[in-house]
């Protein structure tokens, strides 16, 4: 088993010995140094060269958001960020998420044994995760080299079976075949009067010649008066009666034309949803989890402020958090970034981010009009808000266009219920592909299940999004 080297960093002995110990706790970790602050941290990144660090958001000196941007342009080693809950330690938090962390867990409460060990359990699992993703992008990139190794081979083999083939193909040229001298055979006497009495014929007179043609003539049989024009019989075809106006009503091709129309006019048509805050018939709905906070900045940077649709969004998040979280793509997104309460009405041109520890329901009222909902039911694949508990609320409203998109994330938390909206008709399904995922988990689930329309990297999907919803 493979022991991973770990650097702590934070600038509490007593809280850099409780993360020691919940690290050292699973076999497959090994607290290698600690840190107490942001500049001791990046010197220690560089001696050490740890294979994950846990970093302390709020420190002396430097703090863990500028250390955590130093290391990032020194290597690519994975950073856990440990984050207080109070309003700064949760906006910085954010902000590193964005400049490159690759996720993080709240500071243990000392005096609550219970949650020390959940912080702990929590730790382990996302730098386990992130290991894992750092095989699995090393073996990626492996495979990528030795299909690239044997493309340049097929290609060299190629370039040299070109440059050899014309000196092969060259032959001397083809001499004249000579066949074989046939033996000199004496004709008989038979063929020798033969040909006698022919040569006879063709010197005798002209007039001799001409009376037996004239014999032959007239004993040969007599001909019909006109034969048959073999041209006009192939080309000459039967003339077809016009067909008359009742037969014309009657007809196949029009009484399926005529049905297809009535068809389609019997069709349920969509209609928007009328209200005060205008009309929509459309929605987008989107999932993500660890690598969510950078992804759906990208993502919400290119998503116009006339998108004629609202857009709600479950990030895995402990509460608190996702209320920065809100307020912080709000102020980079062209959309009305909220964090959603209870009751809330949907407009088009907001995004509406799910608050921790609550799932998020799409329902209606008596008016037309959409709400969002929030519960405290039990999670669903161990997730409180769950992306699968969000797209299950839109599986009755079949009178709007839903789009559905999966971003990066640990687990498989959305696809069970985009695999069940896919086989509906839903509009269409995006998901972030493997190049781009830092954790190459829930979308991936989707792709297995079949139901993805559009696997496209990150800074591609907003543009193929707002053409579908537009």
């Amino acid at each position: 088993m493979a022991v991973y080297q770990v650097l702590v960093v934070d600038d509490s002995a007593f809280m850099r010995k409780i993360v020691t110990d919940l690290i050292e706790a699973d076999p497959e970790f090994k607290v290698a140094a600690t840190a107490s602050t942001g500049k001791e941290a990046i010197q220690k990144a560089v001696d050490v060269k740890p294979d994950v660090i846990t970093m302390d958001v709020e420190m002396p000196e430097m703090n863990g958001l500028d250390a955590l941007k130093s290391i990032m342009q020194q290597s690519s080693v994975p950073v856990i960020m440990l984050s207080g809950i109070n309003e700064q330690g949760m906006k910085e938090t954010i902000m590193a998420l964005e400049a490159g962390a690759f996720d993080f867990i709240r500071k243990p409460s000392i005096s609550h044994d219970q949650d020390i060990a959940q912080v702990g359990k929590a730790l382990v699992e996302r730098m386990r995760a992130a290991m894992n993703e750092i095989k699995r992008k090393a073996d990626r990139e492996a495979s990528l080299q030795k299909r690239k190794e044997i493309q340049e081979d097929v290609l060299r083999q190629s370039q040299r079976v070109q440059r050899e083939t014309p000196a092969q193909v060259h032959r001397e040229p083809a001499q004249k075949r000579i066949d074989p001298v046939q033996p000199v055979t004496r004709p008989t006497s038979e063929q020798s009067e033969r040909f006698q009495s022919q040569s006879l014929k063709r010197n005798a007179p002209l007039g001799d010649q001409k009376k037996e043609r004239s014999d032959k003539k007239a004993e040969a049989p007599k001909s019909p008066d006109r034969l048959p024009d073999v041209r006009e019989a192939k080309t000459r075809k039967p003339v077809k009666p016009v067909p008359t106006p009742k037969e014309i009503r009657n007809s196949e091709p029009l009484r399926s034309a005529v049905d297809q129309v009535a068809a389609a006019s019997s069709r349920p048509i969509s209609k928007a949803v009328a209200g005060t805050e205008g009309a929509f018939n459309k929605i987008v709905a989107i999932g993500c989890s660890t690598g969510g906070p950078r992804a759906l900045k990208t993502l919400l940077e290119e998503l116009p402020a006339d998108l004629p649709a609202p857009v709600i969004i479950v990030q895995h998040m402990p509460p608190n958090f996702t209320r920065s979280l809100a307020q912080r793509l709000n102020t980079f997104s062209p959309l009305h970034v909220v964090e959603a309460e209870d009751g809330m009405v949907l407009k088009k041109g907001s995004a509406y981010i799910a608050p921790g520890g609550y799932h998020i329901i799409v329902s209606n009222t008596a008016d037309g009009k959409f709400i969002l909902k929030l519960t405290e039911e039990h999670p669903v694949n161990g997730h409180r808000p769950s992306v699968d508990t969000m797209f299950e609320s839109l599986l009755p409203f079949t009178s709007l266009q839903r789009h559905l998109v999966l971003l990066t994330g640990m687990g498989s938390d959305g696809a069970r219920m985009m695999k069940k909206l896919y086989e509906a008709g839903v509009t269409s399904t995006f998901a972030e592909n493997e190049e781009t995922c830092v954790v190459y988990g829930m979308p991936r689930s989707a792709v297995e299940l079949q139901c993805v329309r559009h696997l496209l990297p990150l800074q591609e999907i907003a543009p193929k999004l707002v053409q579908a919803v537009k």
